[in-house]
This record gives C-alpha cells, sequence and structure tokens, in this order.
C-alpha cells in the first residue's frame, strides 16, 4: 500500500527523491483543486523548511499537511477557518508540530476546517466548502475535513488532523479513512494550549494504514510533563478471544439508517468468525445530557477565546465579526456563570465511571461511526426559524440560549452522535473503513475502549485490514 511508511521508504532507497515527491504531490494538489482541500499551499515555502525537517527520521521526505486549527508551523498561515484571523500567521511552530518534523515529515501545506473547530462539516464562510473525494456533490466531513478529503484523493498518504468531538472520526466516516482517537493525554500538546477544550481535543493524523498510525503514536508521546493530563500507561491484552459490547441505536434517539447498521453487522459477523464474543447493549450513556454538558463547555471556551480576541483587538467582538454559529456560542458562554461551567463537567465523570466499569466486563465497545453517510453540500443542516433566533441570541437568557445551541446543532448531532463519548471520557476510539453503502459512499463503525487501549483499537483495525475488510478510496486499492 502507498502509505507514509511506503513513500518514506521509497524515499530512503533512492527511488525517489524528496523534491521529486514534493513536486507530484504538489501537482496533484492542483489537479484536486476543485476539493478545496488547502487554504494554503506554497511551493517554495514548504522547500524552505527541507532545512528544518530531521534528515534521519523514520518518515524523512513524506508531505505532510497541517490542519488550521491547533498545528502552528512558526510564520505559516493560521486563521482556525475565521475571517478575523484571514491574514494571521503563527508566531511559534508548537510541540505537534515540531514532533511531525522531528520524525521526518516535511509540513506540506494548510488543510481547510470550519470556524474554530465547530462543526462536522467543512465548509467556512472565508475559505469555502470542503468537498467529497468520493462524490464532490457531499461534505468531506469535520472539523478536519481538509485534511480528510486530501488523503482520500490520493494528494497525500496522511495528513494532520484533530478531534474535540469526533473531528477525526467523523471525515475517516464520510471519506473511507483510518482514524483514530487517541486516549486524553497521548499526544504532545503546548506550549500555548496545554489543556485544549479541558482535554476533550486531542491532535492526531488522518490517514489509511494501521502501521502508519502506530509508528505516529509513538513518535507523538509527550516529551515534557507540563500538561495537566498525563498519559496513561498502555494496556496488554490477549486479542485471541475478545469480549465485544455493541450497540446500534443513537444516543439520542434519533434514527439510524439502514446501512450503518448494515456496516455494524459487517463487523460482527467479522469479530464472530475470528472467534470472538459479542453481545448486544442498550447505549450505556444518557447522550442528550452529556451532549448538552459539552455545548456548556463549548460555550465557555468560547467566550474566553472571545474575551483574548479582544484584548488583543482592544476593541469589542460584533456579530459580523464571525459567522452565526460561533457567534451564537459566544452568547451563550458570556451567559454562563463559573458554577455552570465547573457543573457542565460533572457528567463528563459521571459518563468516564460507567464506561470504565463497561470496559471491566468488555474490551470494545462498537457502534456506528456516523447514523448515515455524508450530507449533501446542499443539506441545509438548520432552519429559517433556528436561524432567525440565533440573530437574536443576544437577547436571549442563558436557559433560553441553551435550548438554542442544542437547536442549532440537532441536525448535524442526529448524523453523528456516537463520536463525542470518547472525547469527554477520554477514552480511545477508532474509525474503521468497512462498508460502502448504496450511493457509493463509505460509511465506517467506530470501537472505543478503555483509557490507554490505543495497542487494542490498533491490533484489531490490523486484523479488520489484513483479512482485506477496509473499503479504502481508490487511490489506495
Amino acid at each position: 500500500m502507498k502509505d507514509a511508511t511506503y513513500w518514506a521508504n521509497e524515499v530512503k532507497e533512492k527511488r525517489v527523491s524528496v523534491d521529486e515527491l514534493l513536486n507530484e504531490t504538489y501537482k496533484k494538489a492542483l489537479e484536486n483543486n476543485e476539493l478545496n482541500c488547502f487554504v494554503d499551499l506554497d511551493l517554495d515555502r514548504i522547500k524552505d523548511n527541507l532545512t528544518r525537517t530531521d534528515y534521519n527520521g523514520a518518515f524523512y521526505g513524506v508531505p505532510f499537511p497541517l490542519k488550521n486549527i491547533g498545528q502552528q508551523k512558526k510564520d505559516w498561515l493560521n486563521t482556525s477557518g475565521s475571517k478575523l484571523f484571514l491574514n494571521n500567521r503563527s508566531h511559534l511552530t508548537d510541540n505537534y508540530v515540531s514532533q511531525i518534523e522531528s520524525a521526518g515529515f516535511i509540513p506540506f501545506g494548510v488543510t481547510n476546517a470550519p470556524e474554530f473547530g465547530f462543526k462536522n462539516v467543512t465548509d467556512p464562510e472565508c475559505h469555502g466548502v470542503t468537498k467529497n473525494a468520493w462524490n464532490k456533490d457531499y461534505h468531506a466531513g469535520g472539523s478536519s475535513g481538509g485534511a480528510a478529503s486530501a488523503v482520500a484523493s490520493g494528494i497525500v498518504p496522511i495528513a494532520g488532523a484533530s478531534d474535540g468531538g469526533g473531528s477525526i472520526r467523523i471525515p475517516a466516516s464520510f471519506s473511507g479513512l483510518l482514524g483514530l482517537k487517541p486516549s486524553r493525554g497521548v499526544i504532545t500538546t503546548g506550549p500555548n494550549e496545554w489543556r485544549a477544550w479541558q482535554g476533550a481535543s486531542v491532535n492526531f493524523v488522518l490517514g489509511v494504514s494501521v502501521r502508519d498510525a502506530r509508528s505516529l503514536l509513538s513518535i507523538l508521546k509527550p516529551r515534557q510533563q507540563v500538561s495537566p493530563f498525563l498519559f496513561p500507561q498502555e494496556n496488554v491484552h490477549d486479542t485471541k478471544h475478545l469480549k465485544i459490547a455493541v450497540c446500534f441505536d443513537s444516543p439520542v434517539g434519533n434514527q439510524v439508517s439502514d446501512e450503518a447498521k448494515k456496516a455494524v453487522k459487517k463487523a460482527i459477523r467479522f469479530f464472530e468468525k475470528e472467534g470472538h464474543t459479542v453481545t448486544e447493549i442498550n447505549y450505556p450513556i444518557n447522550g442528550e445530557q452529556l451532549i448538552r454538558s459539552y455545548y456548556t463547555m463549548n460555550g465557555g471556551e468560547t467566550a474566553a477565546m472571545m474575551s483574548s480576541i479582544e484584548n488583543n483587538l482592544k476593541r469589542n467582538l460584533t456579530m459580523n465579526d464571525m459567522e452565526l454559529m460561533t457567534w451564537t456560542l459566544y452568547q451563550y458562554g458570556q451567559k454562563l456563570s463559573a458554577s455552570d461551567y465547573v457543573q457542565s463537567f460533572y457528567p463528563w465523570d459521571d459518563s468516564t465511571k460507567i464506561m470504565e466499569e463497561l470496559f471491566t466486563e468488555y474490551d470494545v465497545f462498537l457502534s456506528p461511526s456516523a447514523t448515515t453517510t455524508a450530507p449533501k453540500i446542499t443539506d441545509d443542516l438548520q432552519s429559517g426559524t433556528i436561524r432567525k433566533s440565533m440573530y437574536a441570541a443576544n437577547e436571549l437568557d442563558k436557559h433560553e440560549l441553551a435550548n438554542l445551541v442544542y437547536d442549532m446543532f440537532d441536525k448535524s448531532l442526529q448524523i453523528t452522535p456516537y463520536t463525542q463519548l470518547a472525547n469527554l471520557t477520554g477514552q480511545p476510539a477508532i474509525n474503521l473503513p468497512i462498508y460502502i453503502a448504496d450511493n457509493g459512499l463509505p460509511i465506517g463503525v467506530q470501537l472505543m475502549s478503555a483509557k490507554g487501549n490505543e495497542g487494542l483499537l490498533l491490533d484489531i483495525a490490523e486484523r479488520f485490514e489484513l483479512e482485506e475488510q477496509f473499503i479504502l478510496p481508490a487511490y489506495y486499492r
């Protein structure tokens, strides 16, 4: 397979030069320009960076796009999908990118993401919509949509991604990719963001092979103890006979498509053929309560972020400075008290306890990754009535805003209600690309396990991969 490991070996064996690989990757990016994967792609700047890349790194010479949120390279564009920062360039290289470079990867442009990463699709007003590589009429997913489209189209075999509520696993499901969200604390952070979304958000990658993901897990482990979230010790498992809990139902009670259920049933058949035990259970968490606590955190974090931006700009922000969804979250956050913010984490802790107890009985929790395939770009994920209320968000009280925020995300949440749980409990979860729906689009399944069990999830993924259960984008077949 032409994954990152393959290309690194091609460079090492001198079958292709770094310059040739960069030129070919740039050519493919231009050929796939209609996908709108990149918001910044300057080949001269990329090549200027070669002197700062570790020649001895395991992945030396492999192009590696950076996400436009939370992956900072000094002097490179960093807009966070917001018109407030259209011309903003990073003043430092963060620890994640530094370790990517130490692995030999060559930062290769900046990929598109929705404003501040709030959506499960990628359509920032300032950069436009990123399209699905399988079918350009559909979304690539979000918030790591640019990364997903760049990988799925074959421009690059791996790309920087991050996940604060499903932003790796959702585009992986929509785009037919392998997408791991590691445990809280497992991936390096800092130096300016040690606790992104209070540990719910983590950087990693979108890719196509287990061996790439396994290598990156080791490379991206923290090299310092400054982070408030100490990484858990990796657990050792006997994978010969696993106990798998499975649930088809949506945690927020909406309908799950037959295609999503068929994907899970395919996984069940494989598990049972491998000699594992699969038991169907009810969804273990109160999904609505948990997601409301997640939105409260989002509101509080948005208000804090906007306060910092106002201090830097030395002026008050208005609705015209940001997209309507961001404005609504900002208004909600301003009405929250410190007590509201602190109490929002109680359901996270309760859910963590429930899930860790579940993982004393079962090794893995299997579910769909999404209730459907990717939505069409023309689909309206809100309504005129809700948007009208959002324009008047500054006139609403805290409780009205709490309901408005839930309503404005509702259509999106009904598509992707499964992924947020792992972010809030801090546990690892992975999307496996094993099914194609009747409309020709991929839809994945999600496996979740106890903290520190990334190795177990990758071992399982490797069995699916070796037995040719993965259905990757056409470029990799």
